[in-house]
């Protein structure tokens, strides 16, 4: 996963080379989606517990730390559940880029960590949230993606 920024950079890098070549745009490390979910929980000031395991695990809402970034949220929710709708049927069992020709090539790495990325894209979503209630409180409706 890669931050606009370190992409453009990169193509930037790229398009600075006499001879067109291929580079993999990556950091050379993984991470799991329960990392992203927690990550995004510990944003919000929330601590999470999963439970269940496979299609049955569900991430229950174990502590709260800022009311004010998850108004709506209680200890004990349920805010994730695996929806099998969402699996793709040709998912391999794992991606991972290998960034060292364009390190080694370019001097490119990542400057943008996936736990910041993660970071400013909850930052983000809980803006528009607050907007589209604010909005919402005043009579205003507008269409927001659920998804």
């Amino acid at each position: 996963m890669e931050d606009a920024k370190d992409y453009v950079r990169m193509q930037w890098m790229m398009l600075q080379q006499e001879t067109p070549e291929d580079f993999i745009i990556a950091t050379g490390k993984q991470y799991s989606v329960r990392e992203f979910i927690q990550w995004s929980a510990a944003e919000l000031g929330l601590d999470l517990r999963f439970e269940g395991s496979g299609v049955d695990e569900v991430a229950f809402v174990e502590n709260i730390r800022d009311i004010k970034k998850a108004p709506a949220v209680g200890k004990g929710d349920i805010i994730v559940r695996v929806d099998p709708r969402y699996f793709r049927p040709t998912e391999v069992e794992t991606l991972l880029g290998d960034p060292s020709k364009a390190r080694e090539k370019l001097g490119w790495v990542p400057e943008i960590s996936v736990q910041e990325m993660c970071a400013e894209m909850v930052r983000e979503d809980l803006e528009t949230a607050r907007r589209y209630a604010l909005l919402k409180q005043n009579g205003y409706e507008m269409p927001v993606s659920m998804e």
